[in-house]
């Protein structure tokens, strides 16, 4: 008989995440009787494209680049006491990632080992890139069908609760909905319906707030003198404790930095939800408006009130389109003047992609000054009468070709003998871009797949 609860932690946030998160979880769950479970979140939808294009130049990548990183540390202990770990860093290629775990495995003369991979989430293997855009709900005209590098669509958890009722100690996702990583270890865990509304809005509530790691334990959060969090260079990571009335209590990893408040807590809670009453998921439809929170003790907080209703008849997906190329080049100017030869670095910079590449799509920036606001004016006026003492020049454009980025790159680098004067520190780079578009794809459509590997296979 399962237990009456379950303890899910929230090992990553993003691709990049610190990969420490897991070790704390697993060293916490380690010393506790509850069952446990350890997500991993590393996708966002560009992450995704990205790993499209590496899968394409190499079939054995294109899964998170610090697979490694997160699961090695922990695997070891986690298949010894029990602990699940699931996690959407399957990216591209599900499959090679789980080959990696195995071989990991194998390195650490560990048997016995059980791992299941869930495929079905690449709409391009099995249906064509018109048919692809004739679901198409936004994106501008450069989103064409032979420009599409990718498409997702966002899997719910039934495919992972199956895994793990197949004794899947890993689950190996590619695209799911971010909350599934704890939908579908709660639905196996406490035997749930999948028309059980509020019990799986409850879960995905708890799945929506451990989706971004440590913005629920203070990262993301602090504002010195307004937000203040203990010790945010160790921040803890988060933990939901489910019960299978679904009551809901999160917390972070013992003896951590970080905070965990109602602040904290509100404000992942409202992270990326466009309408409270109705947050979409491939599993039901959540709504917060009647959610409560309670704090019942340093760094615990209680929610209830999660409401559920029936799930949507499609499924969203992400595509992914290449657009050209990115030219970057940034150069800095300090001292007497700096304002103004940054100001000169920027004349002579957009005057010559003027003459070598005219109405080429750019961008300047005096980073300090107006980075984060409008710079198409090229007007760069101090927000005081200030001189800064520093400044950094940013030069960006946008091409269909390779070339014009690749003439900015090197136009900044110039500068070094044939810019103002005093310029230093020099950084260019020239990246493929790609654009994104979502789409609503029939349910009908996606046929999500659970294979296995290891023991048992």
């Amino acid at each position: 008989m399962s237990s009456t609860v379950l303890n899910i932690g929230g090992a990553a946030g993003f691709s990049n995440d610190r990969p420490e998160g897991g070790l704390g979880l697993a060293q916490a769950f380690a010393s506790s009787p509850e069952p446990a479970v350890i997500i991993f979140e590393t996708l966002a939808e560009r992450t995704l494209a990205l790993a499209q294009q590496a899968k394409t130049n190499d079939p054995e990548t294109g899964f998170e680049p610090q697979l490694a990183d997160f699961v090695g540390p922990i695997l070891a202990d986690c298949l010894k006491r029990g602990i699940a770990i699931v996690g959407n860093f399957g990216a591209a290629n599900p499959d090679a990632a789980a080959r990696k775990i195995m071989e990991l495995a194998r390195n650490k003369n560990l048997a016995g080992v059980r791992l299941a991979v869930v495929n079905g989430d690449d709409l391009l293997a099995n249906v064509t890139p018109d048919r692809i855009m004739d679901w198409l709900i936004d994106g501008d005209d450069a989103c064409t069908a032979d420009k599409m590098v990718s498409a997702n669509v966002y899997l719910g958890a039934e495919p992972i609760s199956q895994a793990l009722a197949g004794g899947a100690q890993v689950v190996i996702t590619g695209r799911v909905a971010d909350p599934a990583l704890a939908v579908g270890p709660l639905v196996h865990h406490f035997g749930w319906a999948w028309d059980d509304w509020d019990r799986l809005a409850t879960a995905t509530l708890a799945g929506h707030l451990l989706e971004c790691g440590t913005q629920l334990t203070g990262g993301y959060f602090a504002d010195p003198g307004y937000k203040d969090v203990p010790n945010p260079a160790w921040l803890g990571y988060p933990i939901a404790r489910v019960d299978s009335s679904g009551g809901l209590v999160v917390s972070k990893t013992p003896g951590s930095g970080g905070t965990v408040d109602r602040r904290t807590v509100t404000e992942q809670i409202l992270y990326e939800i466009h309408d409270p009453s109705a947050y979409l998921t491939p599993d039901v439809v959540l709504d917060l408006s009647s959610v409560e929170l309670e704090e019942i003790g340093p760094d615990k907080v209680r929610l209830s009130g999660a409401r559920g209703k029936p799930r949507p008849d499609t499924l969203k997906a992400t595509v992914g389109f290449a657009d050209g190329y990115l030219g970057e080049g940034e150069i800095s100017y300090a001292g007497v003047n700096a304002l103004a030869r940054g100001r000169l670095a920027v004349k002579i910079l957009t005057e010559r992609m003027n003459a070598f590449h005219p109405g080429c799509r750019m961008r300047a920036d005096l980073i300090g000054l107006n980075s984060m606001f409008s710079a198409d004016s090229m007007e760069f006026t101090p927000r005081s009468d200030a001189e800064p003492a520093e400044v950094r020049v940013r030069l960006a454009v946008h091409s269909a070709d390779r070339e014009p980025a690749q003439r900015a790159a090197k136009e900044v680098t110039a500068l070094y003998c044939c810019g103002p004067a005093g310029g230093a520190g020099v950084r260019t780079k020239v990246t493929p871009r790609l654009k994104t578009a979502s789409a609503l794809i029939p349910r009908e459509v996606v046929k999500p797949e659970v294979s296995f590997y290891g023991d048992g296979s």
